[in-house]
């Protein structure tokens, strides 16, 4: 038997262990022998019949828990075990609140012994109810993607969904007494910053060490921000190795989307809105780290959720309308998902880590798939195959207008779909480059765009008549 989150042995006793027993019963309980030494081998008491008196006074008096004291022996040496239970209650010693973490001792202080007795009391913050706002200062659009993707996943029917928003939120547990939650702000308003200050979503693209290169913020309500965030990182701060086989182009991205979706959205879901730190999502050429705030469920350590666990989500109701929208699942499977995410595209196993309230997940970068030389990449697997396939016109192209606006006429040839931001990731360049060489080649008639600039609009490629001419 060793020391563990349940179990700590002591060689003597001294009141200050008074502390382990208030952590013990401030999270799943657990023993404490006392006359063993540190590598649980019995070395005796010498005073067991009077401590077999004081240890249960004491720890009555001093945290107000009765637990189960018994008097053992093993080889003529007696020693003591202290069996103490989770206590319902929030428990103290001398004002001071403590818990168990693996097997160390740490006192709760701030946001943190707030959450603790809020829960203890059978509250959580995010059903606080709010005052200021009404279901019709909800955002119309963040209801539209709700209903979209419940519907999409088949986590709630159209007769389900087909109802006043109000009623949506009752099904959902999201208004209390007649008002909406905290949750329901969070989850539909425009602006849950009104409610609290870090409510959004910070990216940003980094070079060598805090070399930050540029950043995003994405805020609204976090239906909004899960319909956008993944996107956002795959479209601008991430590039595809491109590569052939035979004649078709295949695109791997260094990171499973998946798990980085996974990611994002159990951090959405876990993040302690109360400390008010924007989630972050930290990037560079090897790693992805997403960090959040959050306050593990007692007895949890880093080490319980790379194992089978009960699904224990901190927000409930933000996690319960995720999980109708098939933004996530239910059964604790999030980081399994993850997990296998990585392992199928062959990329290392991702890492958590915790520091104080912040929890880190570090995927790192299928090595295969790492662009260490944007230029040598869009020059040489992506126009090689291209300009073979159109010939004359692409040489034309880059004889009058220079080699970039080769690449994006190459680019567009292929598929005259592409959008710039697909376009910029692809050739890795910045979208104001790729605005650039559009507005010569459609000066010059090389290339028009038919439908405007929505996504139902796309390039037409002049025929080389045509813009040689003019």
């Amino acid at each position: 038997m060793a020391e563990n989150q349940n179990t700590e042995w002591k060689e003597s006793w001294r009141d200050e262990y008074l502390k382990w027993i208030c952590g013990f019963a401030n999270t799943q309980g657990g023993r404490i022998f006392i006359g063993m030494d540190d590598d649980g081998k019995v070395v005796g008491l010498k005073n067991s019949k009077k401590l077999m008196e004081d240890i249960p006074n004491k720890i009555r008096n001093g945290v107000g828990v009765l637990p189960e004291v018994n008097l053992h022996e093993q080889d003529g040496k007696e020693y003591i075990e202290i069996v103490v239970s989770p206590s319902t209650f929030p428990v103290n010693y001398n004002g001071a609140y403590y818990f168990r973490s693996g097997s160390t001792l740490q006192q709760m202080t701030g946001i943190a012994l707030s959450d603790f007795i809020m829960r203890k009391s059978g509250l959580r913050w995010e059903d606080a109810e709010v005052d200021n706002i009404s279901v019709d200062d909800l955002d119309n659009e963040s209801f539209k993607i709700f209903r979209r993707e419940a519907l999409r996943s088949r986590r709630m029917t159209r007769e389900e969904l087909d109802i006043p928003n109000e009623e949506l939120l009752q099904k959902l547990h999201l208004i209390s007494n007649g008002k909406l939650t905290r949750a329901a702000v969070l989850l539909f308003y425009e602006d849950p910053s009104i409610l609290q200050e870090g409510s959004y979503i910070k990216v940003g693209k980094f070079g060598k060490g805090p070399d930050l290169q540029y950043q995003d913020t994405i805020e609204g309500s976090l239906i909004y921000i899960a319909d956008r965030v993944v996107d956002l990182i795959y479209l601008k701060y991430l590039k595809a190795k491109i590569t052939y086989e035979h004649d078709r182009r295949v695109e791997t991205y260094p990171y499973p989307r998946d798990g980085i979706r996974e990611g994002i959205f159990n951090a959405l879901v876990h993040n302690c809105y109360m400390f008010g730190s924007p989630i972050q999502v930290r990037i560079n050429d090897k790693e992805l780290i997403i960090s959040n705030r959050c306050i593990l469920s007692p007895g949890w350590t880093v080490e319980t959720l790379t194992e089978n666990h009960e699904s224990e989500p901190y927000n409930p109701h933000v996690a319960g309308a995720f999980y109708k929208a098939g933004f996530i699942e239910n059964w604790g499977r999030g980081v399994q998902k993850i997990w296998d995410a990585c392992e199928e595209m062959g990329a290392p196993t991702p890492e958590y880590s915790l520091l104080g309230t912040g929890i880190r997940l570090t995927f790192h970068a299928l090595e295969s798939a790492i662009i260490t030389d944007a230029n040598e990449t869009s020059l040489g697997e992506t126009s090689g195959e291209l300009r073979e396939s159109f010939g004359r016109t692409s040489e034309v192209v880059r004889e009058q207008f220079g080699i970039a606006s080769e690449q994006v006429y190459l680019q567009m040839a292929e598929n005259p779909e592409r959008g710039l931001d697909e376009i910029a990731t692809n050739l890795g360049k910045s979208r104001r480059a790729i605005e650039m060489q559009v507005k010569k080649l459609r000066e010059s008639n090389v290339i028009e765009r038919i439908g405007g600039t929505s996504h139902d609009g796309y390039w037409k490629i002049n025929p080389i008549e045509a813009w040689e001419k003019k």
